[in-house]
């Protein structure tokens, strides 16, 4: 499987994976803040593809390569938001419901 698709939803699954990370390592980060940091690491990387280094540190190791990419493409700019975006709203819909459910006397 090498189309459209599955190139575009790698993107958003990184960016997912990012986002998943981003809550790991900071538990008590709101989701709206998780998910900008996600994008905007994300972003990062693609647009510092514009410059040689990542291609550079990608021909060495493969592990740099899925970290870092090789080339810029501006369709994953677009998708990284769309591998977010529903991680945001279901993380802020449960902390919502966990919220309430702690105290059930806000409700």
């Amino acid at each position: 499987m090498d189309g459209p698709i599955e190139q575009y939803s790698g993107a958003a699954l990184s960016a997912a994976i990012v986002y998943t990370i981003v809550i790991f390592i900071w538990p008590t980060v709101s989701p709206p803040a998780a998910g900008s940091a996600a994008i905007a690491y994300c972003w990062f990387i693609e647009f510092a593809q514009l410059t040689p280094i990542p291609a550079a540190l990608s021909q060495r190791s493969w592990f740099v390569r899925q970290l870092l990419g090789a080339q810029f493409d501006l369709i994953d700019v677009a998708w990284y938001p769309v591998g977010v975006i529903p991680l945001v709203a279901v993380h802020s819909l449960l902390r919502a419901r966990t919220r309430s459910q702690e105290n059930p006397s806000l409700s």
